[in-house]
């Protein structure tokens, strides 16, 4: 079943989540964070198979402190007003939208431990939630823009981290990945013959084979910090 609620940040910004709920008893609940293109078709399926392998999903519209209602797609077009919308959010005073994604991990809480995984932009807020927020016990950042800068590198996460990477990835460079792993000894790193965007079926950098391996492996993540 899913539906979309309003939550409610601590500076009183009410912002809509898409919420897809298990069959029967959740094992626990994972917030899922968007790419620079909305809680769109894509998303709302990532949240969806989360869902179906038996947790509380929760996807957080990001971009509504900017601008509601965003749903974009991945033509060129569609990029370039991605990119000014999180140019938007990332110039919002801090805490900024770190307030939703708390809001969004203190109301899975009720559900049980809590994962937060994210795509593209999602993956640095990702990594940020995991060095910067209360309540989690994973983080999964997927190619993550930024995470691997010595500024975000430099950063100490408050719960374990899967990171996955993709080899082709012209946005995040080999050399800030392996430098990424070497700051942060404790992560557990993974790097894919893919490009970046590699987990998106709606995208011509699609990977159906590193998407797989990447879910198993967030999958078994998952059930060992949130069981």
């Amino acid at each position: 079943m899913t539906s979309t609620i309003q939550l409610t940040a601590p500076d009183h910004h009410s912002f809509p989540v898409y919420q897809a709920n298990p069959v029967g008893t959740p094992k626990g609940a994972v917030v899922v964070l968007q790419e620079i293109f909305g809680v769109n078709a894509h998303i709302r399926a990532v949240d969806d198979g989360f869902a179906a392998a038996g947790y509380v999903a929760l996807a957080p519209a990001t971009f509504h402190r900017v601008k509601p209602g965003v749903e974009l797609g991945y033509e060129a077009a569609d990029m370039q007003a991605g990119i000014a919308l999180k140019a938007a959010v990332e110039a919002l005073p801090a805490p900024g939208v770190l307030q939703d994604i708390q809001a969004t991990i203190d109301h899975a809480a009720q559900f049980g431990k809590v994962a937060v995984v994210g795509y593209c932009w999602g993956g640095l807020l990702t990594w940020r939630a995991a060095c910067l927020l209360r309540g989690l016990s994973a983080a999964v950042p997927y190619y993550g823009g930024g995470v691997t800068t010595p500024a975000e590198a430099a950063r100490t996460p408050g719960c374990p981290v899967l990171a996955h990477f993709g080899a082709k990835d012209h946005w995040i460079s080999l050399d800030s990945v392996e430098a990424f792993k070497q700051a942060q000894p404790g992560a557990e790193v993974h790097v894919y013959a893919a490009d970046h965007g590699f987990n998106c079926d709606h995208r011509g950098s699609f990977d159906a084979a590193a998407a797989q391996l990447a879910y198993q492996r967030t999958l078994a993540f998952m059930a060992k910090h949130l069981g």
